[in-house]
């Protein structure tokens, strides 16, 4: 039996040393220590001993299993070691190399410009309403003198949904419905994105934006309209920029003209920016028409206003000095990234 339990010893620290893994030393530990293992079966043969002998056999098993597993222990911790120092080899992390950036996005070059527009009416105290983009054809023509079969509408050529629902042509009927509630005064202004039948170019869209302004009280005058559109232009473009008027025609406002800024890339002496003339177009304005006035229910005997229209890309264009409106709407990552 002691010759036995002496081998058994001896081929178990055999094979623990010779283990290489985990699953390895596993076996060892099931084969002799286990419930089936050699030593458990050399201890259920005790009974073939004489009673005398079995309980200094039973130590002698007991000791033999102690130092298995201790040899056993020894080389699991060897084993751990061995497995952490190549996992941490394998994972190394070299802390100088450049961390992930997180890109984040910022805004639109027509979003900047708005934004901008926005601040200086606020400014001025107005408000900015903003309105459907699927407008009735009785707000977005009728209320502001385009009845059926005015030539302004064929000018528009705009995307009908029916005979009477129609995609906003400008941002006009927002004023209107707002008028029609009867508050005044009036100060505000329209953002948002019209519709026309255009072809796509270097400055048309059949989709973009306008930013439209409104203002109705007592005693409004073109003066105030100058006024209001010279002190735009400065805030916008610089302090030394320049306006001018020049006649125009419009439906909905009486008189009417269309507003011209001294080009800020040359002074207004003339350039290849403003085409050697030394002035650039911006916007249409004039004072509210009395029959708009009349079929929003305003008295225009007690009052009066004025009303002007800017399209955003051609704010955002000047102002950045882009050359090509599409490129405002491709999404190309390395034109936004300049704003």
């Amino acid at each position: 039996m002691k010759e036995k339990l002496q081998k058994i010893r001896e081929e178990a620290i055999a094979r623990i040393k010779a283990s290489g893994n985990p699953d390895a030393l596993n076996e060892v530990r099931v084969s002799v220590l286990g419930k089936k293992g050699e030593l458990t079966a050399l201890l259920k043969s005790m009974k073939e001993l004489a009673p005398e002998d079995r309980p200094a056999f039973g130590q002698l098993v007991n000791d033999t299993r102690a130092e298995i597993e201790k040899v056993m222990e020894e080389a699991k911790k060897n084993m751990d070691k061995l497995l952490l120092e190549a996992k941490l080899k394998s994972e190394v992390i070299d802390v100088t190399l450049p961390a992930k950036k997180n890109s984040v996005g910022h805004r639109h070059p027509n979003t900047i410009a708005l934004e901008e527009v926005e601040r200086i009416f606020i400014g001025m105290g107005y408000e900015v309403i903003e309105g459907p983009e699927v407008e009735y054809d009785l707000y977005n023509f009728e209320k502001l003198n385009i009845p059926a079969n005015h030539p302004a509408k064929d000018e528009q050529d705009t995307f009908y949904i029916n005979k009477d629902i129609v995609l906003r042509t400008q941002t006009s009927p927002v004023q209107a419905r707002i008028m029609e509630k009867g508050k005044l005064p009036i100060r505000m202004i329209s953002p948002g994105r019209v519709f026309r039948s255009d072809e796509v170019d270097a400055t048309h869209s059949p989709s973009f934006h306008q930013i439209e302004g409104l203002v109705i009280d007592k005693n409004i005058t073109f003066a105030d309209l100058k006024g209001t559109l010279e002190e735009f232009a400065k805030e916008l473009f610089g302090a030394e920029t320049k306006t001018k008027f020049r006649p125009h025609h419009f439906p909905f406002t009486e008189p009417s003209a269309e507003v011209d800024v001294s080009c800020f890339k040359c002074g207004g002496k003339g350039c290849r920016f403003c085409k050697g003339s030394g002035w650039i177009e911006i916007l249409g304005c004039g004072m509210v028409h009395p029959h708009v006035l009349e079929m929003c229910g305003i008295d225009p005997n007690e009052y009066t206003g004025f009303a002007f229209g800017v399209g955003l890309e051609r704010i955002a264009l000047l102002k950045y000095e882009i050359d090509d409106m599409r490129l405002l709407y491709e999404n190309d990552i390395r034109f936004l990234k300049q704003f």
